[in-house]
């Protein structure tokens, strides 16, 4: 099983989510050891990740460059997907959260 990512406040409500269930980030996502990208790197595969409003914008800076390897609709549909939870976690000041397996 992939990745799930959720939009959630600092309680644990969740407010929306995607899920990854054949693991296309698995592809896309830099290895933990990529000095380039700080934070998607650190992206834990069996844990959770959290990132919240603060950290976002880099995210994001780091989520476009990773969106150039999508080579399909459907890894397109999941990047963007991310992208827009993201944006709504930096409006909203709330955590966006990476659930492993």
């Amino acid at each position: 099983m992939g990745l799930s990512i959720i939009v959630t406040d600092y309680s644990g409500q969740v407010f929306d989510k995607i899920d990854d269930p054949k693991n296309f980030l698995h592809k896309l996502l830099p290895p933990s050891d990529e000095e380039s990208a700080i934070l998607l790197a650190k992206i834990d595969w069996y844990g959770d990740t959290y990132f919240n409003y603060l950290q976002i914008n880099q995210f994001l800076g780091e989520w476009d460059q990773l969106s150039r390897r999508s080579e399909t609709v459907v890894e397109r549909e999941l990047v963007d997907g991310v992208r827009r939870l993201a944006k709504r976690c930096r409006e909203d000041r709330v955590l966006l959260r990476f659930i492993g397996d």
